[in-house]
């Protein structure tokens, strides 16, 4: 497979960078052809501006859907750009990177998926009628490939659990897992979680280096999680809500857009 692990974390002797390496090395003993895309020692830009649409006239109210949708579609996108869509496009596999801060994504690889997700490459594509609203949710551009996140969180485990004081780490990164990688097609695989990323010693290294390498080793075949794609029947259309009766009649929450979620009612 050719994999592209889209890396964010600004010190080069981190744990994360430590399970970057960890992680290329195995996927390419496995045989799979390996990009890395390393924001930080890249300078990667993260905010979305003027800058980023060199056609858009100067009188121009900047309207970044619309400014995004025709750049792409007249070829005008920056370089920066291009070049990591061109990645994602040569992917099978694509695997996101970074230290959970905040409950979310470091801000510049946030910035990457909006600089990169333009309009008409992973969003706003496709039918929108009384049967279909885009090609999304399981479908579009990126569909036919996989792809996880590799996280490493500085609480305990049980922190992240069902009951825990952070909230479920599935919960979590749904919107990552979701809105990010499923929305454009990805199949999404579990996350990789490594917990108290500021306290293992080189036992616990070791112990979490030994789950990733297995992780690389099974990302062909580790089935996906089951989220309901939006244009098979689950989803009234167009308001875009679950069909009555799926996910149980009191059932709410992110679980309900997984086909093993709560119990049909």
């Amino acid at each position: 497979m050719n994999v592209l692990l889209v890396f964010a974390h600004p010190e080069p002797s981190s744990l994360s960078a430590s399970l970057r390496d960890v992680a290329v090395r195995e996927l390419q003993d496995q045989g799979h052809e390996v990009r890395v895309s390393d924001l930080y020692a890249d300078r990667w830009k993260a905010q979305v501006d003027r800058d980023d649409f060199p056609a858009l006239g100067p009188a121009e109210r900047l309207k970044v859907p619309a400014a995004s949708r025709d750049a792409h579609a007249g070829g005008t996108l920056t370089a920066d750009v291009r070049a990591e869509q061109e990645k994602l496009l040569w992917a099978d596999a694509v695997i996101l990177q970074f230290p959970l801060w905040w409950f979310t994504m470091p801000a510049i690889l946030k910035g990457w998926v909006e600089r990169v997700y333009a309009r008409g490459f992973a969003y706003g594509v496709g039918e929108h009628s009384d049967r279909r609203w885009g090609d999304r949710y399981g479908e579009g551009l990126l569909a036919g490939k996989r792809a996880m996140l590799v996280v490493t969180a500085g609480g305990w485990e049980e922190h992240y659990s069902a009951r825990g004081i952070n909230g479920p780490i599935e919960d979590l990164l749904f919107p990552i897992n979701h809105g990010i990688l499923f929305y454009p097609g990805f199949e999404v695989l579990p996350p990789f979680v490594a917990y108290q990323a500021d306290r293992l010693d080189d036992a616990g290294f070791e112990r979490v280096a030994a789950g990733l390498r297995e992780r690389m080793r099974t990302l062909a075949t580790t089935p996906p999680i089951p989220y309901r794609r939006q244009n098979d029947g689950d989803y009234l259309i167009p308001a875009m809500t679950l069909r009555p009766g799926l996910g149980g009649p009191t059932a709410a929450g992110f679980a309900l857009h997984r086909k093993d979620g709560p119990a049909e009612g």
